[in-house]
């Protein structure tokens, strides 16, 4: 998506560690227009996909995840990390590794809010190794639910997340891609 990969090149920043800092834009402060093109940009893309809730992790994937549900006229559901005190009842738990924070932790979805007539769209921010997709696709799986589509805002391309995907066939689609960082510039696929 040329909107976004423009916005990268404008705002963007890298940081040791392969890191893109999108803080002004994307996961601190929030560009809700720009949101609102990436959703829109999503809803043609799936736009023949049968979806009926979308979910995404806490913190930084609720803005996105916010704007997609109201395009999509679907419910938000967001994976609560370390088994928050204030889901009550039952859950689903899965095992999660950060790439960024280089730390291990576990999201949570209380199971009145997943079934197994579900259609998953599930959003994010970033997708490196794929760790926090897998861990809500385990949530969906243990629901009896369905993944239907993967939305990415901004994929690492030379890191092995989106490759697995859709190696295991999931409809990814990565509203931009990163093929890698050279020389302190950013270059897409």
């Amino acid at each position: 998506m040329k909107l976004l990969e423009d916005k990268i090149l404008q705002e963007g920043a890298i940081l040791d560690g392969n890191i893109l800092q999108v803080d002004s834009f994307l996961n601190h402060q929030v560009d809700v227009n720009l949101l609102m093109a990436m959703a829109e940009d999503a809803k043609e893309y799936f736009n023949n996909v049968e979806i009926n809730k979308i979910l995404t992790v806490e913190a930084s994937g609720i803005a996105i995840g916010t704007v997609f549900a109201q395009v999509f006229d679907v419910p938000l559901i967001f994976a609560k990390k370390n088994q928050a005190e204030n889901l009550d009842g039952e859950k689903y738990i899965s095992r999660v590794k950060s790439y960024t924070y280089k730390t291990e932790y576990d999201i949570a979805i209380s199971k009145k809010l997943l079934n197994e007539d579900d259609k998953i769209l599930i959003v994010d921010d970033f997708l490196a190794e794929g760790n926090a997709v897998y861990g809500l696709i385990n949530i969906i799986e243990q629901a009896g639910a369905e993944v239907v589509g993967i939305d990415i805002a901004v994929e690492k391309g030379f890191q092995n997340g989106g490759r697995n995907l859709r190696a295991d066939g999931y409809k990814l689609y990565s509203q931009s891609i990163i093929e890698k960082f050279e020389d302190g510039q950013i270059i897409f696929r």
